[in-house]
This record gives structure tokens, C-alpha cells and sequence, in this order.
């Protein structure tokens, strides 16, 4: 009885509850590890931007209304941005600067990390990993948690999902961002620096769409809204 107890709980797919609390404790981690919004006025900048942007997704994702967001900055160069199942945001002073990014390719930024946490991104990938590759089901999840960015036979298994989910991330999150005041043309920029600092801008991985690619995916939306006249609220 004990054994086929320890096999269910091995066996159980994490739920979004069990990925929020490990994202917690892995964000709090690495504020530790990095100085964080040393910068007061770019981590104003920040905020700000990230508030109208949460507020938009709580009412769009009610779940999120509940969520312990939390929002700060490094100048770390390995960072670029990311937001945590939760809500934890943490983005890069150093990669902002890079780009020369203006208030509204910021928010876009932002906008494309919330919606991977508000779309669950997160537990889909590992409900797929375990569907694709159910032996992973019989080992801590702690294993699974580092094999989907690290294992390479199951980031193979893993490309489509994780390809489909940037795409969606990039057009849900331009969306948000439009229906939070932001204007459409002026959000799809943030695509154009992205393809000006990349020195493979056409290049396509399989897990991964090219700058270029979510570049023309982000006028071609914008322009959509402004061809139809199709209003925030609409």
C-alpha cells in the first residue's frame, strides 16, 4: 500500500499551485543572487509600466487578481526578462539600454513575460513534457523541472510546444498591452530593436521563432487593429 502510495505521488502532474510555489522560491533566489533595483528611477520606470499591464491581465485572467505579483530590476547582462508563474517579474536594466527601448516597446516586453505566467505556460509545457515522455512521470518533479531546459532529447520532444507558446506569448501579449492604452504600432517596435541587436535575425530554431519572424507576426497584428478601427474596449 505504502509503495503504490509513493508511485501515485510520483506519477501526479504538478498543478499550477505546485509550479507557483516553486517559482516563488526560485525567484527569491535569484534576487539574492543579483543586486536588485539599484537604478530608482529605471525600476519607477518599470513599475509603472508593469502596473497598468497587471491591472489589465487581472481582469483579463481573473486567476491573476490573486496572485502576490512582485516587480524589480537588475543590471545584470545575463537577464534580459522574465515573468514567473505568479507574477514575479524581474527584468534587466542592462537589456533595455541595449535596445534603446521607448515606454511602449517596454511594455510590450513586459507584456509578452505576463502573458507566458497568465497563460500557464509553465505547467502546459510540463503536462506536455509528461505526455510526450511519461517516464519522467516516475521521478521527483524536481528532475523534470531541470530536464525540460537542460535535457536535450525532451527539449526535441518539447519544440513544438515551446515554439506554439512564444508565438502566442508575442500576439496575447501585444493584445494586453493594446488594451491597456498602449498604441499597437507603437508596441510591435519592440520587435524591430529586437531584430536590429540580433546578429541571426532570420534565424528559426525549432523551439524558437526568429526576430524576424516575430517581428512581421507584430506589424501584421497592429496593422490589423488600425485597418479595422477595432478599439481597446471593442
Amino acid at each position: 500500500m505504502l509503495l503504490l502510495a509513493a508511485a501515485c505521488c510520483l506519477a501526479a502532474e504538478p498543478t499550477q499551485d505546485d509550479i507557483m510555489a516553486r517559482a516563488a522560491a526560485t525567484y527569491a533566489g535569484r534576487l539574492a543572487e543579483h543586486a536588485i533595483d539599484r537604478d530608482a528611477d529605471f525600476t519607477a520606470r518599470v513599475r509603472r509600466i508593469a502596473g497598468g499591464l497587471i491591472a489589465q491581465a487581472q481582469r483579463d485572467y481573473p486567476d491573476t487578481a490573486h496572485w502576490a505579483w512582485e516587480v524589480h530590476t537588475t543590471d545584470t547582462a545575463e537577464q534580459n526578462a522574465d515573468c514567473m508563474a505568479g507574477g514575479k517579474i524581474l527584468v534587466s536594466q542592462a537589456y533595455v539600454e541595449r535596445l534603446g527601448l521607448s515606454d511602449a516597446e517596454l511594455a510590450m516586453l513586459l507584456a509578452h513575460e505576463i502573458e507566458h505566467a497568465a497563460l500557464h505556460h509553465n505547467l502546459l509545457e510540463y503536462q506536455a513534457a509528461l505526455r510526450l515522455a511519461p517516464a519522467w512521470s516516475t521521478r521527483p518533479f524536481a528532475e523534470l523541472e531541470y530536464a525540460v531546459d537542460n535535457d536535450r532529447q525532451l527539449m526535441a520532444l518539447l519544440a513544438d510546444t515551446n515554439y506554439a507558446q512564444e508565438q502566442e506569448a508575442d500576439r496575447e501579449g501585444l493584445l494586453l498591452a493594446w488594451r491597456a492604452g498602449w498604441p499597437a504600432a507603437q508596441l510591435s517596435g519592440y520587435f524591430r530593436k529586437m531584430v536590429r541587436a540580433s546578429d541571426s535575425p532570420r534565424l528559426s530554431r525549432s523551439d524558437y521563432p526568429s526576430p524576424s519572424q516575430r517581428w512581421r507576426a507584430a506589424q501584421a497584428l497592429a496593422a490589423g487593429l488600425q485597418k479595422n478601427h477595432v478599439q481597446p474596449n471593442d
